[in-house]
């Protein structure tokens, strides 16, 4: 097996294909334990606002089978029981499932290959992980495959406003501080990192592209708080 490597540190070239796969396995499993504590902290607590809107989003049936992609320790899933759903997690990093707090059922599996069978769930949640898979394509197409016809998904992540005064304090905050506050309070590389990784977002028009081309209907991008966060939606077309 390679070696587990580290996130990249500031001004290194950002890892593709196996190798950013070990090296976010390797930093989710070093940040497991202070991760909750750090996003309330840098997001003032509007964490909690946005998975709910993401939640509210999907307006599937009471009981409907949910999968939290790259659950972490369990926010999505905690909110997703509170919504009266049956919530199943999967993540790559086991540090972060180790630390979870949800009484969901939660599996150790690599999004790209999900132990489900196909249409199996009625929908699907992520929460700020869409830069952290080796591909979009091949995770819309796996979402595509264990989601029903009909079945919803709701997809956050951060985003850059497109206000100029908000985008140039958010690229501050983001940029500067939170780097900091990571530091402060977990691991500095990784948190000099996750700002970096936004590179890895390709732009709107081509994520809602590409989830209509995984066989996606009614894909819709919600902004959040001013364009800091954004939140994907769509419906699985009939198979």
């Amino acid at each position: 097996m390679p070696p587990v490597t580290a996130p990249p540190d500031a001004g290194t070239t950002l890892p593709e294909g196996d190798d950013k796969r070990r090296a976010v396995r390797a930093m989710f499993d070093t940040i497991a334990p202070r991760y909750d504590l750090v996003n309330r902290v840098m997001t003032f607590g509007m964490d909690r606002g946005w998975r709910r809107a993401a939640v509210g989003s999907l307006g599937l049936d009471p009981g409907s089978r949910v999968l939290d992609v790259a659950c972490g320790t369990g926010d999505l899933c905690r909110d997703l029981a509170g919504a009266g759903y049956r919530p199943v997690g999967v993540d790559l990093s086991s540090g972060m499932l180790r630390h979870a707090r949800t009484a969901a059922p939660l599996l150790h599996a690599d999004a790209l290959v999900l132990p489900f069978a196909d249409g199996a769930l009625d929908g699907a949640v992520s929460g700020f992980a869409l830069r952290n898979f080796v591909g979009l394509p091949p995770l819309f197409a796996e979402l595509a495959r264990v989601v029903r016809p009909g079945g919803r998904i709701a997809l956050l992540d951060v985003a850059t406003p497109t206000h100029p005064l908000v985008r140039a304090g958010h690229a501050v905050y983001f940029g500067r501080v939170v780097p900091l506050v990571g530091a402060a309070l977990s691991d500095a590389a990784a948190y000099r990192y996750l700002p970096r990784s936004v590179a890895y977002l390709p732009p709107v028009a081509v994520m809602l592209d590409a989830l209509r081309g995984a066989g996606f209907g009614a894909v819709e991008r919600l902004p959040l708080s001013g364009g800091i966060t954004q939140l994907l939606t769509a419906t699985r077309g009939a198979a």
